[in-house]
């Protein structure tokens, strides 16, 4: 089971904070896992629907969407950063 955190809009888009799920193999990238997602519900398409913005960590290091998930344990999921 890999740890799921969800932050800002994509946590209230989605619905919750934070969960636990088994990921399946053919989820090898950053990129795989947000397309995954998407097919998961309505909240999760709407939450995502430009991938591009959004900002990933493994294991609280931000990576590039082409960066292979690995044996990370905890995955957060962050919408653009914004402020000064």
């Amino acid at each position: 089971m890999t740890k799921l955190i969800y932050f800002a809009w994509v946590r209230e888009r989605i619905g919750k904070a934070e969960e636990d799920i088994a990921l399946p193999a053919s989820v090898v990238t950053v990129t795989d896992l947000l397309d995954h997602l998407k097919t998961l519900g309505e909240e999760y398409e709407t939450a995502l629907q430009f991938p591009d913005v959004i900002r990933v960590a493994l294991d609280q290091e931000h990576v590039e969407h082409d960066e292979p998930i690995g044996d990370a344990r905890e995955i957060g999921i962050f919408p653009p950063m914004t402020g000064g």
